[in-house]
C-alpha cells in the first residue's frame, strides 16, 4: 500500500500500529484523518463474535490522550475541570475513571470522553476527530489555572471475556483492576498506562504505552491463541449492541446530556451547583422534560435501518431520526439507535422505519440490546 494522495485529499496520519496492521493483511480505510483497519481476515462478523467470546485487540493510537496539571500545587484540575463538564471529577478516587462530557453554553455536546485521577491531576482521553478542538478549547478555558501536557503515545485495546486472562500474564496488576480502574504498571520495565474499560460493553483494558514499544507489545498480545485484531468495522457493531454513543452521530452539539439518556453521568450535586457550561438548559430539561430522547429501536424485519433513516408513528407522522444502526451478530438480527419524540420513547411502543421508501415496523427497546459485562466486582 502507498501513502499517495491526490492534492486534494490531506495526507493520512499513522499510528505507531500501521505497519503491524499492513503485515496482518488489514483493509484499510481512512478514518478521522488516519489511515486505519476496518478489518482483517476474520471479517467483521468474525471479529466481532470473537471479541465477544475471547479477546480482540484494537489500535485506538489514534484518540487523544492528554495530562492535566495545575500550575498551584494547592490546586486540584478535577475541581478546576469541573467548570466545562457535568461530570462529578472532584468526588474520583485516586486511579478511578469518570466518563463525562465537555457542554457548550447550549448544553450541546462538544465531545465526550474518560478522565483519570492521578493525586490533583488528571489524565484525559477524547476522540479523534474532536482532539484538537478539545485540547485547544481545554487549555483555553483552563488558561493561567492548569497546563495541558498533550501526550504522543499509541493506546491498545484488549476486549473480551478472556482480556483480563491474557493481560495477566504480561503486565503484574493488570487483573486487581476492577471496572473503571487505572494504574500505572510495567512491561518489560516501561511504563504503562492500564485502564480497565472500554467500548465494546465486554470486559477489558485499554494500554497507553510509548509510541516505540507499541507494535512490540502489541505483537506479543496477538502471539496469544485468544487474541485477534480487530477493526474498525467490529468496533462499531460492538459499541452499538452496547448501546453506546459514537460521537458526531448519536451526540453531537445540537445534543444534550438529557436527549442522550446520559444524565446517569450528571450526578445530583452538579445539577445542583449549575456551575458547568449549559446547566440552566439541562436542568429546564430535567424538570420539564425533553422534546426527543435516544432510544433503542429493533426493527422487526431483516432489512437493518442505517443513519439517517426517518422514524415515523402509526399514523405515518415523522417523529424522529435512526443515528446509528445495523446488523448486530450477537443476535443475528438488525438493530439501531436514535432520537424519537419523547411521548414515543417509552419501551415497546410500536414504530416503523421508512428503508427504501417502504415502511418497515419497529419497536422502541431498551438499551443495551446485550448485556454488558464489566468486571465492577
Amino acid at each position: 500500500m502507498t501513502n499517495e494522495n491526490s492534492p486534494s485529499e490531506p495526507v493520512l496520519q499513522r499510528t505507531p500500529l500501521h505497519g503491524l496492521h499492513i503485515e496482518q493483511g488489514a483493509k484499510m480505510v481512512p478514518f478521522a484523518g488516519y489511515d486505519m483497519p476496518v478489518q482483517y481476515g476474520l471479517g467483521v462478523l468474525g471479529e466481532h463474535l470473537h471479541t465477544r467470546e475471547k479477546a480482540g485487540l484494537f489500535d485506538v493510537s489514534h484518540m487523544g490522550q492528554a495530562r492535566l496539571v495545575p500550575l498551584n500545587p494547592e490546586d486540584d484540575a478535577a475541581v478546576l475541570f469541573e467548570q466545562l463538564v457535568p461530570g462529578g471529577i472532584q468526588t474520583l478516587k485516586h486511579g478511578h475513571i469518570r466518563y463525562s462530557q465537555l457542554t457548550n453554553d447550549q448544553g450541546g455536546i462538544r465531545d465526550d470522553l474518560m478522565a483519570t485521577r492521578f493525586g490533583h491531576e488528571l489524565w484525559l482521553v477524547v476522540n479523534a476527530a474532536c482532539k484538537q478542538d478539545d485540547f485547544a478549547h481545554i487549555a483555553s478555558c483552563l488558561s493561567g489555572h492548569a497546563t495541558l501536557e498533550v501526550q504522543d503515545r499509541a493506546l491498545i485495546a484488549l476486549q473480551g471475556p478472556e482480556a483480563v486472562t491474557v493481560l495477566a500474564r504480561f503486565i503484574d496488576g493488570a487483573a486487581d483492576l476492577r471496572f473503571m480502574q487505572a494504574a500505572w504498571l510495567s512491561w518489560q520495565g516501561a511504563d504503562v498506562l492500564v485502564s480497565r474499560c472500554g467500548y465494546t460493553g465486554e470486559d477489558g483494558f485499554e494500554i497507553s504505552i510509548a509510541n516505540q514499544q507499541a507494535e512490540a507489545f502489541a505483537s506479543a498480545l496477538l502471539a496469544e491463541t485468544e487474541v485477534e485484531a480487530i477493526g474498525l468495522g467490529a468496533r462499531d457493531s460492538l459499541r452499538l449492541e452496547a448501546g453506546l454513543c459514537l460521537y458526531g452521530h448519536d451526540i453531537d452539539t445540537s445534543t444534550t446530556p438529557a436527549e442522550a439518556d446520559l444524565l446517569w453521568s450528571v450526578p445530583k450535586r452538579r445539577r445542583e451547583e449549575a456551575n458547568f457550561p449549559g446547566a440552566a438548559i439541562v436542568n429546564q430539561q430535567i424538570s420539564d422534560g425533553v422534546r426527543r430522547r435516544r432510544v433503542g429501536i429493533q426493527p422487526q424485519g431483516r432489512a437493518p435501518a442505517r443513519e439517517g433513516t426517518e422514524v415515523q408513528n402509526s399514523a405515518g407522522q415523522t417523529i424522529g431520526t435512526i443515528t446509528s444502526g445495523g446488523f448486530a451478530p450477537s443476535l443475528g438480527a438488525p438493530i439501531a439507535m436514535g432520537y424519537v419524540a419523547a411521548e414515543a420513547s417509552q419501551i415497546g411502543t410500536e414504530v416503523q422505519l421508512i428503508v427504501r421508501g417502504k415502511p418497515m415496523p419497529a419497536i422502541v427497546t431498551a438499551l443495551p440490546f446485550v448485556p454488558q459485562r464489566y468486571a465492577k466486582g
